[in-house]
């Protein structure tokens, strides 16, 4: 079963310790003190690969992180292991974004970590659709995190940069020894975030179309930050069968917005977007969520696979 299916249910997130920027809750099994390894180093724990590249960027040598959703592995659908239950119970800080990954919230909650912290509370969700318009007023309900919001805040870098900002201010309270290290590198990773969203913000700011037609409906923030429109062909979903009606609607869109690419992702099919873009005389191309990395894509960090996005996009939509 796809656990991605899950996500408008909130059985079993109900239970789940809200949390701001750091929650700290009784330790069970794990002591939470900072460089508690005999190398002195934080043992950090990220949930999947967003978190990851922020816990390496900000933590820099003095944090040693792994992430529980590998390389290759869809993380909606991440299934933990007995190991790894057992790793975040003995980790030093765990960073994960509550609402992503049921079955990790569960182990988060029993494993009872000092240094915990949701980055979904570092700033502020927003409802997205299938059919999100960054120039629209509102939003129509549709791809559900906990409470109807929208999880995919890292595909905006200015709202990645606030929770970076939110990721270095607990790494310093977590490990105050180094706080000036990692106050610097946040100083650092937020510069280049910054940089990003100039790219992204000029780069897409004369387009032919401001439309663009993607299997997996996560792209609803960069869509509005940017003035885009974004038709999800399956919303929550990337492998689910869209309706009859819903390709039909998505060709007489493709139509009026001449839309000219169907995007699909790296860790999903690309059957429908092909399928629909067969029929409706597209082209495809990847539009990477970023949710995790592959085998293939192991040595490309966050910037170099976002400015790949801007690239797709730019072509797609006919930058000028």
């Amino acid at each position: 079963m796809n656990v991605r299916r899950r996500l408008i249910s909130t059985t079993a997130l109900a239970a789940t310790v809200t949390l701001g920027t750091v929650t700290l809750s009784a330790c069970s099994g794990s002591s939470g003190a900072a460089g508690s390894k005999e190398d002195g180093k934080l043992d950090v724990v990220a949930s999947f690969y967003p978190m990851q590249f922020l816990a390496e960027q900000i933590g820099g040598d003095h944090v040693d992180v792994t992430t529980l959703t590998k390389p290759g592995v869809e993380p909606h659908d991440l299934e933990l292991k007995t190991s790894q239950i057992r790793e975040l119970g003995r980790a030093d800080y765990i960073l994960y974004l509550k609402g992503l990954q049921p079955a990790v919230d569960e182990a988060i909650q029993q494993a009872g970590v000092k240094n915990t912290v949701d980055a979904a509370g570092l700033t502020s969700l927003e409802e997205h659709s299938t059919s999100t318009g960054g120039h629209e007023e509102g939003h129509e309900e549709g791809h559900e995190h906990e409470a109807g919001s929208d999880p995919h805040i890292w595909l905006d870098p200015v709202k990645y940069a606030e929770v970076a900002k939110g990721v270095g201010a607990s790494l310093e309270k977590a490990d105050p020894d180094h706080a000036a290290d990692y106050r610097k590198n946040t100083a650092e990773l937020v510069k280049k975030l910054d940089a990003l969203h100039g790219k992204f913000d000029q780069g897409l700011r004369n387009t032919t179309t401001r439309t663009f037609i993607t299997t997996h409906s996560a792209f609803g923030y960069l869509a509005e930050r940017y003035k885009l429109d974004q038709e999800g062909i399956s919303g929550v979903d990337p492998e689910s069968e869209p309706s009859p009606a819903r390709i039909k609607e998505l060709q007489a869109t493709a139509k009026k917005e001449k839309v000219t690419t169907v995007f699909f992702e790296t860790l999903a099919s690309d059957k429908t977007a092909r399928t629909l873009a067969g029929d409706a005389g597209l082209r495809t191309d990847v539009l990477d969520p970023l949710e995790g990395i592959t085998d293939k894509s192991r040595g490309t960090g966050y910037i170099e696979v976002m400015e790949s996005n801007l690239a797709a996009l730019q072509k797609a939509l006919g930058a000028k």
